[in-house]
């Protein structure tokens, strides 16, 4: 684990809520798809935030939620709009991708996506045959972002799947509906076969972990930083 010098290189909005940060290290940085970083803001200060980009990405790419003007993720948003460099902590985090010919399944609530998407662009920079199924869970349409791009992203896998699930779609939604983790269980009857990654808040996380073990996910093959806190 490294403090790295970061040039910010952008930052824009994805929707009302969620910023996309671009930020340039001084140096390559090598860290495993999965992993995080923390955002230093001062010396006892560090504000943690899962890595949306993969390793051999040029840029560091995190996607930051911030609800509410003086919240904790909008402090960061606001020094990043305000630095030509910050500094980060690299790499953290145990639930990063392994390697295995498991078939993959990669969950995630609200911009917890920024975890799994680090492993899914890895594995299509691998020209992995794995099979990969993404789902992305999500409490309103307009709380989505880049949805053809990374259906895009996704196709380029030999057997890739990319499932938006939304849980109060309207009548225009074409995708599936309800909470994500039981539109899983509803879609694939053996979860004893995958290797499972989950990214959300905790409280999801840990729902979700209950309820795939009862119904035959195997608890060693499924990973989540959260579970070191819950």
């Amino acid at each position: 684990m490294s403090i790295i010098n970061c040039q910010v290189h952008s930052l824009v909005p994805l929707t009302e809520f969620v910023y996309k940060v671009l930020l340039k290290p001084e140096h390559n940085v090598d860290f495993l798809p999965g992993q995080y970083l923390n955002f230093i803001m001062s010396d006892d200060d560090k504000r943690a935030f899962s890595i949306a980009s993969a390793p051999k990405d040029e840029l560091i790419e995190l996607q930051i939620g911030a609800f509410g003007a003086d919240s904790y993720p909008m402090q960061v948003i606001e020094k990043i709009q305000t630095s030509k460099q910050v500094q980060v902590e690299m790499p953290l985090g145990q639930a990063h991708l392994r390697d295995s010919e498991r078939p993959l399944l990669l969950i995630a609530g609200g911009t917890g996506f920024s975890y799994i998407k680090s492993m899914f662009e890895q594995l299509v920079h691998e020209n992995s045959q794995r099979k990969v199924v993404v789902y992305w869970g999500l409490r309103e349409e307009s709380a989505s972002y880049e949805l053809e791009k990374t259906q895009a992203t996704i196709q380029k896998l030999t057997h890739g799947e990319f499932h938006p699930v939304i849980e109060n779609a309207h009548n225009n939604w074409q995708g599936k509906t309800g909470m994500v983790h039981q539109v899983v269980m509803a879609d694939i009857s053996d979860l004893s076969l995958y290797d499972i990654y989950l990214a959300g808040r905790f409280d999801m996380v840990g729902v979700v972990r209950t309820d795939f073990v009862a119904k035959g996910a195997l608890i060693d093959r499924m990973y989540a930083d959260a579970f070191a806190f819950i």
